[in-house]
């Protein structure tokens, strides 16, 4: 029990972050490998608000959030959409984004750790321990959890459910057939890219609420989310949750009951067992 519940609350970050690359990759068509840093940038905003004004981490969110689209749409318009005019078909644009991508990961870093320093951050919010079926969880791991699924939830309803969810659901399977029907696949491409930010950077504030991290651990959560995608199979939303979760039960699994040092070693060995017996994700379409 213990492992079921703490697992599911790591994967509820794990499949939020992962929504939020699947989103980037899958209607922009472009491999974001800063997604990390752009997730501990919001992490450290979080705590640098909460200890400059004491803003609660929950309020802090809901600034992060709208500000992670804003920083997602200036990406996109001032570094992609250029690498994206020049694309043209064949695979070009997967490969120039890696490359850019690569340069903007360390380029964030590098601000990172001359603003914050290398060390370990964490904050005290909310650790008291609470009851959950007669398994001891921390409130702020609860409320991170909670605002995880409220998150991905509310999006993967409104992809299903409503006009724009059902335009960039055309974007991501048909994009060269999109335009046929009136619909702007560069604005589109544009918005896919900003709500990924927002929901890495909303992952980013839930996980400096219970976790202790540094900025050199971006690369850290940019693979656990390339896992998790490609574990779901790529551009599948839901595929993209249960991995997530599944994923999460592992890592908790392994350190509860193996050696917390085997936690990396474990997810990346689910990595390449799936990228050798089922490419196209265990949630994928062969």
């Amino acid at each position: 029990m213990t492992i079921l519940i703490l697992g599911l609350v790591l994967g509820g970050t794990y499949a939020l972050l992962a929504l939020g690359l699947t989103l980037q990759y899958g209607i922009s068509r472009i491999m974001n490998l800063a997604y990390g840093e752009l997730t501990l940038a919001a992490a450290f905003v979080l705590v640098a608000l909460f200890r400059a004004t004491g803003l609660s981490p929950i309020a802090a969110i809901v600034m992060i959030a709208p500000a992670g689209y804003v920083v997602g749409w200036f990406l996109y318009a001032v570094m992609m959409r250029p690498l994206v005019a020049r694309s043209g078909a064949g695979g070009r644009l997967e490969v120039d984004s890696i490359l850019a991508t690569f340069g903007l990961l360390f380029l964030i870093q590098g601000v990172l750790l001359v603003a914050f320093g290398s060390n370990f951050t964490s904050i005290s919010y909310l650790d008291r321990g609470v009851s959950v079926f007669g398994v001891p969880v921390a409130l702020n791991r609860l409320i991170a959890f909670a605002i995880c699924v409220t998150a991905g939830g509310a999006l993967v309803v409104a992809l299903a459910r409503t006009r724009w969810g059902l335009t960039l659901r055309a974007v991501a399977q048909t994009p060269g057939s999109a335009p046929l029907v009136g619909i702007d696949v560069n604005r589109v491409a544009r918005q896919g890219f900003a709500l990924g930010t927002a929901l890495a950077a909303t992952g980013g504030a839930t996980i400096a609420m219970y976790q202790t991290f540094s900025a050199n651990d971006g690369v850290i959560f940019t693979m656990k989310a390339l896992v998790i995608v490609i574990m779901g199979g790529v551009g599948n939303v839901a595929g993209a949750l249960a991995a997530g979760f599944a994923l999460g039960l592992v890592e908790t699994f392994v350190a509860t009951a193996i050696d917390p040092g085997l936690t990396l070693a474990a997810t990346f060995a689910i990595f390449l067992a799936v990228l050798l017996w089922r490419p196209q994700g265990l949630f994928g379409r062969g």
